[in-house]
């Protein structure tokens, strides 16, 4: 049995016109020869597999050729390869100064090409500096290296650099298929496109891969073999998803991805392989861009289909979640939940029924404040249409009339402010007393007597301070005033006689607070019932008790309550609470 030799070897180029993917340097190179315009010292850069080394042979054979040897000569004795990763001492750099110096003894030049160069280290380099500026006329240096930016600035510029591009997915694909047809393989396009991908742009993994597929499957090359013997995800895969999230159906998207973890991928690979998808049904909508989709002609009626199906803000809307969901992948302590989160969203992009927010189910109530939206009140409650679910039920909220505040209908009169008289010191503004008589001082402008004639004492009853009343409480909470609103929400005001509102707490403190606020209250109850001498009689009542702490069954029931599409959500996803 002969002996098996990889494709890496066996395909390897021998003449510039068989190098994949990097016409540019070629072309230059052979130019450079003609022309005789070949500078002494050359870096080839760029990533793994894309053909530095081989460029490097072919060269130094072309450059030694003169059309009378066989044309399988190879010039072995000119040509020195170096590994600079074993060899970077100052001692091997002097080695090779000093074998420079010899001419050839068969050909013109010879070549020394150094592989991995920035291995050197940094005295090596500096003892190299001076031979690779003035090397002998018959000596010609070819540096090789992925990483350029490793390699010291003087030696970078005393080089003629050519950096090597990725093998495209196209080119590698074609490449591939003709060596399929040479070993008799039948090959599918999209079998090949995948293996081409797979190789990340080097034309030397695309070929091992090749090798490794081609010994799993035999003379049939086909998409399914391909992708169960790389273990990545095929097309089917995120066609099935978007499927899903165009139906809105999140229990089974999530089943589906169940299965996609049970099979051993990460769900890291799965959203950027999802966004990526987005972004190719993006790519699909319109003929002009359709050229960047680097899939086979069979995969691209596919996606032409599908991108049919969806619209262009929900495909931007999607890349968008799914983009985020790979930048916080990375940082998330539960990264299962982070991508269950996300495809939920996902699937409630076109969703018509309470999830239509994609940016999150549950709308906070700032929102509603922000927009100044009315109040509402449940009324009684209607079933939904034929085509919802039939155990769901809708409660249509009646809009409660926006009351407006009361026009004043009598002149403007300012109160007499009363002079404070003190025969004390002042005392200091972070003393008890300064704040005790700051305090006195309020309440006094509150029991300033004013002449009856002079301002209305309109009658009003409870309900119509009750209305005023609540106004005056959202008024509060649109400015901020959370603490103020929520205790004067304790109690319910009672009106005791035709000027005396009593308002009764459980402690003092609150007490303390409502009358420390108490001016701003009642100059707006006062314009709005048209009676200016509406004055509040409050007490405690240590006997009440008001709960302030709810347990999760309370909090649950309460968002049962708002909203009864939250017990059917429990029961769909089996949640505890």
């Amino acid at each position: 049995m002969e002996p098996f030799i990889v494709s890496a070897l066996k395909y390897r180029p021998q003449t510039f016109k068989d190098v994949v993917g990097q016409s540019a340097i070629t072309n230059t190179l052979k130019n450079a020869i003609d022309q005789n315009h070949l500078a002494q010292a050359l870096l080839f850069t760029g990533p793994r597999g894309v053909g530095k080394t081989t460029c490097a042979r072919i060269l130094a054979k072309m450059i030694n050729s003169d059309g009378a040897e066989h044309e399988n000569e190879d010039f072995a004795f000119n040509i020195f390869e170096l590994d600079a990763a074993s060899n970077n001492s100052v001692d091997d750099i002097r080695s090779l100064t000093d074998q420079v110096r010899i001419p050839p003894q068969v050909g013109n030049y010879k070549v020394y090409i150094i592989d991995e160069v920035h291995m050197l280290s940094a005295s090596a380099f500096n003892a190299f500096l001076k031979t690779l500026e003035e090397p002998p006329k018959h000596c010609i240096f070819i540096l090789a290296t992925t990483e350029k930016h490793k390699i010291i600035p003087t030696i970078l510029s005393r080089c003629q650099i050519f950096d090597f591009k990725r093998i495209t997915v196209t080119d590698a694909k074609d490449y591939l298929k003709v060596i399929a047809q040479e070993q008799g393989i039948t090959a599918e396009d999209d079998a090949l496109h995948i293996i081409a991908q797979k190789a990340d742009g080097a034309m030397r993994d695309a070929l091992s891969i090749f090798d490794r597929v081609v010994s799993f499957s035999g003379k049939n090359l086909t998409r399914q073999a391909v992708t169960e013997n790389l273990n990545v995800l095929d097309y089917d895969t995120f066609f099935e998803a978007t499927d899903l999230i165009l139906a809105n159906k999140i229990p089974d998207l999530l089943v589906h991805f169940n299965h996609i973890l049970s099979k051993g991928f990460d769900g890291h690979h799965f959203i950027t392989g999802l966004a990526s998808h987005f972004r190719d049904l993006l790519v699909s909508k319109t003929p002009q861009t359709i050229e960047l989709l680097e899939v086979g002609d069979d995969t691209k009626v596919t996606y032409k289909t599908q991108s049919e199906a969806t619209s262009q803000a929900f495909l931007i809307l999607a890349i968008e979640l799914a983009n985020d969901c790979d930048l916080k992948y990375k940082t998330s302590k539960n990264q299962r939940l982070l991508v269950e989160l996300c495809l939920m969203q996902l699937a409630s992009i076109t969703f018509d029924g309470e999830k239509k927010n994609p940016s999150g189910f549950i709308i906070p109530a700032t929102y509603f404040r922000s927009k100044n939206i009315p109040e509402v009140t449940v009324t009684r409650p209607v079933t939904t249409p034929e085509n919802s679910i039939p155990e769901l039920k809708k409660e249509i909220p009646a809009v409660v009339e926006k009351v407006e505040e009361p026009k004043e209908t009598y002149p403007k009169k300012e109160l007499p402010i009363p002079i404070i008289q003190t025969t004390q010191r002042p005392s200091s503004g972070l003393s008890l007393s300064s704040i005790r008589k700051k305090k006195e001082h309020q309440i006094k402008l509150m029991d300033v007597k004013v002449e009856e004639e002079d301002l209305p004492n309109d009658p009003f009853t409870e309900e119509t301070l009750l209305k005023f009343w609540n106004i005056f409480v959202t008024k509060l909470e649109k400015d901020g005033k959370y603490n103020l609103a929520a205790i004067l929400q304790i109690d319910t005001p009672k009106l005791i006689n035709e000027h005396t509102i009593r308002l009764e707490f459980p402690n003092t403190t609150n007490k303390i607070e409502v009358e420390r606020q108490q001016f701003d209250l009642l100059q707006y109850l006062r314009k709005s019932v048209n009676n200016f001498s509406i004055v509040l009689d409050i007490i405690v009542n240590e006997k009440l008790e008001k709960q302030y702490a709810y347990t999760p069954e309370d909090k649950y029931q309460k968002l049962v309550e708002k909203n009864q599409h939250v017990e059917l959500l429990r029961k769909t996803f089996d949640l505890d609470l």
